[in-house]
């Protein structure tokens, strides 16, 4: 779909996804490393856990479908290098500090005046104004100004974050949307413009309707592990299987009663309870929210009875016995399960793409859609540092090979 655009990504950790989107999409997408690599290339884990830049299993996830050159921006004939490419391209990503850029000639401005046509994207923690715009930042403090951050861990300690950072693919993600949108508008006027990203925001939309809970005057969500709090309730969304856990819808009330009296059928079916729990009114149950101090005490007899009834069935037989009887259940899968998934599997998701350099081919998670018309491919695997510098400086830029030679002696790629 974007096969007549290039992209030029400036970007660290903090925004590789978006370049990795837009290639996916069909850009040329050339990843500006400094000499000796991105420091994202030293980021575990590592192919066969062996420590080295071009094995990162960081840098692979994020970066498949780019090519690679290797420019010092500090030094002035980078900058002017950056600004030739700039003329030529149709996209800038950058996730520098606001004004860094800038104060090399490359920042929104400079290159602007070069090609009026340019969308420049900056992915930043706290976006280019305001006063936090120098605040220092990390995957937690964002997630801690953003919000999301307080619905996670434990209800009677502080939170955590979640294993896997979160906060900079929230606002690539974003980053990337928020591109092509002023794609679209400058086929219309012929003018690009400056996207503005700031991760806070993007993990702040993360919280979804929690986001409005203060300016209507409402409580904000509590945390609580494995589920969520409504009122006096801890509802518990997380339960114990044989072979790892499962969700289950056990809830009462008008829109999910009727989900829960089949449930409590077949845990009376396998002897966890007794008739007349069984033959509760689950609709008229949703009193409990009410914090009849009887009812919540009966909840909690109620949550111990379905705990062992899960707790008994393995993961399979609790999703099979759901589609027959239509609950409310569906398993928690690990990596290892979603690798073996047959559903992803029949829609031929895994991608092998070779790797060269390994002399062997490695199995990548697969597009995030399927277009009939332009499908996304893998028409690239993760590039080498500078693995394609002579391609593009030689082969598109015109330089010669003395002056690439002199380039890289002067510390410049």
């Amino acid at each position: 779909m974007l096969s007549p655009y290039r992209v030029l990504d400036l970007t660290t950790e903090r925004g590789l996804l978006c370049g990795q989107i837009l290639g996916d999409l069909g850009a040329d997408v050339i990843q500006i490393e400094p000499p000796g690599g991105s420091p994202a290339r030293h980021l575990a884990p590592f192919f066969h856990d062996v420590p080295h830049p071009d094995r990162s299993l960081y840098w692979w996830a994020f970066n498949r479908n780019k090519r690679s050159i290797t420019l010092n921006l500090e030094h002035a004939d980078g900058q002017a290098i950056v600004q030739r490419l700039a003329k030529i391209s149709h996209f800038v990503i950058e996730s520098d500090n606001p004004g860094i850029l800038a104060q090399r000639g490359c920042g929104y401005q400079d290159l602007a005046k070069i090609n009026p046509a340019l969308v420049y994207v900056s992915i930043t923690p706290f976006g280019q104004d305001g006063p936090k715009v120098g605040y220092a930042d990390s995957d937690l403090v964002i997630l801690a100004a953003g919000g999301p951050l307080v619905l996670t861990g434990d209800e009677d300690r502080a939170p955590v974050r979640v294993s896997v950072p979160q906060a900079y693919l929230h606002a690539s993600g974003q980053a990337a949307a928020a591109a092509l949108i002023a794609h679209h508008e400058r086929r219309r006027s012929g003018l690009g413009q400056h996207v503005d990203v700031s991760a806070q925001q993007a993990v702040a939309q993360a919280t979804q309707s929690g986001l409005l809970a203060g300016p209507l005057g409402e409580r904000d969500f509590q945390r609580l592990a494995g589920g969520a709090k409504m009122g006096p309730v801890n509802v518990r969304l997380v339960w114990p299987a044989k072979d790892g856990y499962v969700s289950i819808g056990f809830l009462f009330g008008s829109a999910i009663g009727h989900f829960t009296k089949r449930l409590m059928q077949w845990v009376w079916e396998e002897g966890f309870c007794d008739e007349a729990t069984r033959d509760k009114d689950w609709v008229a149950f949703g009193a409990i929210f009410l914090g009849d101090p009887e009812a919540l005490k009966e909840y909690d007899r109620l949550v111990g009875i379905v705990e062992r009834f899960s707790a008994s069935k393995t993961k399979d037989e609790l999703l099979q016995e759901a589609l027959k009887r239509a609950l409310l259940i569906a398993p928690v899968q690990t990596t290892a399960e979603v690798l073996e998934s047959k559903q992803l599997a029949a829609r031929e998701y895994w991608q092998d793409l070779e790797h060269p350099e390994l002399g062997q081919t490695v199995k990548y998670p697969g597009p995030f859609a399927k277009f009939s018309a332009a499908p996304l491919r893998y028409r690239r695997r993760p590039p080498t540092t500078g693995e394609h510098n002579r391609e593009i400086y030689c082969g598109e830029l015109g330089f010669t090979e003395q002056q690439v030679a002199d380039l890289l002696h002067s510390g410049v790629i």
